[in-house]
């Protein structure tokens, strides 16, 4: 969390960015919702490697440890590093996030009528592997023990209310968003508000969607992994090998910051992902954000 004091103009969960480039603080105007700046990217990591780390770490004592750790801890040390990624825009404002707070769709049961439930989980930049091992444990089992979290028991209660009373509350929520001013239990409570919306397509067996960013709430970006496959590929010396991968996709809101920061971001993300030991340390240095 930022240690920095709250000054006018900032919010509950995040900071106004003073500095910004001209341009920056202007596109906020011109894109004026999430959506119209979804900025969409796909890739795939070969994880034969990453594998072998998992069934070490699982042989070590993590049973449950598996590619969605992974990725959460290889998100978490590229904030340390690349704040930008951060950052989020509201009431056509750029703001650095206070916490790293990611969101997480988690099934009682894997069947077509099992009960989806939601899970927000707050990480520190310093976290290592284990930490989000640790915290992602602990987060799952309370939400399968409760059956309902505060967001799905809010959204159960405003389901019982006429609909124009619910979009009265919507539209008033939205409002006190823009100028900051929504309650703290709710931003706490809300899937609309972190840092991150991860989806695990592969425990479904589907390769992963491109999927939009939310124009309520404050999430800048949606990331997606799906089942691992198997290709084969050509090496130097004429021989055929088979590689696994799994492929992800990205979708950022651009107003955050620029192309030539994203694509290093996303440099760091593969290198993280394929050098895991990597995260089982804390970063050396936590960068932040401008002014």
């Amino acid at each position: 969390m930022s240690t920095r004091k709250r000054r006018f103009g900032d919010r509950y969960d995040g900071r106004l960015l003073r500095t910004l480039e001209p341009y920056s603080a202007i596109g906020c105007f011109i894109m004026k919702k999430r959506n119209d700046a979804n900025n969409a990217y796909m890739d795939a990591i070969e994880i034969t490697e990453i594998e072998k780390f998992i069934r070490q770490k699982r042989a070590e004592g993590m049973p449950g440890l598996g590619m969605l750790h992974i990725f959460i801890a290889a998100y978490i040390r590229l904030v340390s590093q690349m704040p930008h990624l951060n950052r989020f825009v509201a009431g056509q404002r750029v703001y650095h996030h206070h916490h790293v707070d990611v969101v997480m769709i988690v099934k009682q049961d894997m069947t077509s009528t099992g009960v989806e439930s939601s899970i927000k989980v707050r990480f520190e930049k310093t976290d290592t592997l284990s930490d989000v091992y640790r915290k992602i444990d602990e987060a799952v089992k309370a939400v399968k023990a409760q059956k309902d979290g505060n967001a799905d028991v809010t959204a159960k209660i405003l389901t019982k209310i006429p609909r124009l009373v619910v979009a009265f509350f919507i539209g008033l929520l939205k409002l006190l968003d823009y100028f900051g001013l929504m309650p703290k239990f709710l931003i706490d409570t809300s899937l609309f508000h972190g840092s991150l919306f991860l989806s695990d397509l592969g425990s479904l067996g589907i390769r992963p969607v491109l999927h939009h960013l939310y124009n309520f709430g404050t999430i800048p970006v949606f990331l997606t992994f799906g089942v691992k496959r198997r290709a084969y590929e050509m090496q130097a010396d004429g021989s055929v090998a088979e590689r696994k991968y799994i492929d992800f996709t990205v979708m950022v809101d651009d107003r955050i910051t620029d192309g030539f920061y994203l694509a290093q971001c996303i440099k760091y993300l593969r290198s993280y992902m394929r050098y895991p030991h990597q995260l089982e340390k804390p970063p050396e240095k936590v960068v932040e954000d401008i002014e």
